[in-house]
């Protein structure tokens, strides 16, 4: 009967898997029609839901083993998930096809564009409309910050000014210095947000949830979480296709294949976020937000600066044109989003503003 229940409740783990056979043995037949649209649109949503779909069950184990550990490591078992993702995710489409430079930084882009402002905007926007105005550990969304924007500056904006190199680049001593510095600050803000300044990502005064789910088995959970992960190494490779065939052939945006990942990666938090700030649980969806930004800065740049020398496919960081001004004006406004200890609907409708922005900017920049 247990086990009955346990098949029902993980259904969409026979699809991830059976996505993966069925690209795995009919791989070719399935690609040979991507010119035509139909069929191209078929499989790049085939590949997107059964991505996105195990992405979400990732999460929702997660959320269960954040509800048995607590905060903060609840969050930080999710976002480092999630970035392990992001990471394969890009890896796999990066190392398919043409090289293509500027997917890591398109990528990183996308997924601070998405969470900065249409995450925290949903999440402020919906919470504020239900609560009026909601609190938050003011400390923590400090420390958060402190860290984001000079990792931001020093990823997705120096490489714009440095002169050891041509273009948005870093030579071989300063990718090096980047990597060191990424990981060094992660690890310095995991060591105050899982020991000394732990109280800094909680509120004493916020309404418990699932109480009656508090104790229980971890492992299940934590067994099923690593079992959603696998399947998406697998189907982000196959993802390259449809991308590379539309970007490399139909002419589209170098920038659309970093927008798909983005999306993958940034949908399933953006959820756990949003019903968060609607349970008036905005701490838990700041923790979110903001830490998953700092764990895509902190911890992808750094993976994948070592798969680009691995691999020996370049990379372009530095951001161009309206990009520039847009992370700039982003970092600005979280500031003064997250410099008061408490949140209402019009910082929520600032930020949904600068995420439409950046897609019309994306569109016609």
């Amino acid at each position: 009967m247990i086990l009955l229940k346990a098949l029902r409740s993980e259904w969409f783990l026979l699809i991830s898997v059976g996505t993966v056979a069925a690209f795995w043995r009919w791989g070719p037949v399935l690609f040979g029609g991507l010119s035509n649209p139909l069929w191209l649109g078929f499989i790049f949503l085939w590949l997107f839901v059964a991505i996105l779909g195990s992405a979400l069950a990732v999460v929702r184990h997660a959320d269960v083993l954040a509800e048995r550990l607590g905060e903060p490591y609840g969050t930080l078992i999710l976002t480092l998930s999630v970035t392990a993702i992001e990471v394969m995710s890009i890896s796999a489409v990066m190392l398919h096809g043409a090289n293509n430079p500027t997917l890591v930084r398109d990528t990183l882009f996308a997924v601070v564009m998405i969470i900065l402002n249409g995450m925290v905007g949903l999440s402020l926007l919906i919470g504020g409309l239900r609560h009026r105005e909601q609190h938050y550990n003011l400390q923590g969304a400090n420390a958060f910050l402190g860290v984001i924007i000079p990792l931001a500056v020093f990823s997705l904006i120096m490489p714009d000014f440095t002169q050891t190199t041509p273009g948005p680049t870093l030579s071989r001593h300063q990718e090096i210095f980047l990597m060191l510095m990424s990981a060094g600050l992660y690890g310095a803000f995991l060591t105050i947000q899982t020991g000394r300044h732990r109280g800094f990502f909680t509120l004493a005064d916020e309404p418990a949830e699932h109480a009656a789910r508090a104790h229980g088995p971890i492992l299940p959970h934590a067994l099923l979480l690593l079992a959603y992960m696998i399947p998406v190494v697998s189907l982000a490779e196959k993802l390259a296709h449809p991308i590379d065939y539309v970007v490399e052939t139909l002419q589209f945006p170098d920038a659309l294949g970093g927008l798909v990942i983005a999306l993958l990666v940034a949908t399933p938090e953006a959820l756990g976020a949003a019903k968060a700030a609607l349970r008036n649980h905005l701490q838990r969806s700041m923790n979110i937000f903001l830490g998953s930004v700092l764990a895509t800065i902190g911890l992808t740049v750094p993976a994948m600066i070592v798969v680009s020398h691995i691999t020996g496919r370049g990379i372009d960081l530095g951001l161009e044109h309206t990009d520039f001004v847009m992370l700039l004006l982003t970092l600005a406004v979280s500031v003064v989003t997250f410099a008061s200890g408490r949140t209402n609907i019009l910082q929520g409708i600032v930020h949904l503003l600068l995420f439409a922005s950046y897609v019309l900017l994306l569109v016609e920049g």
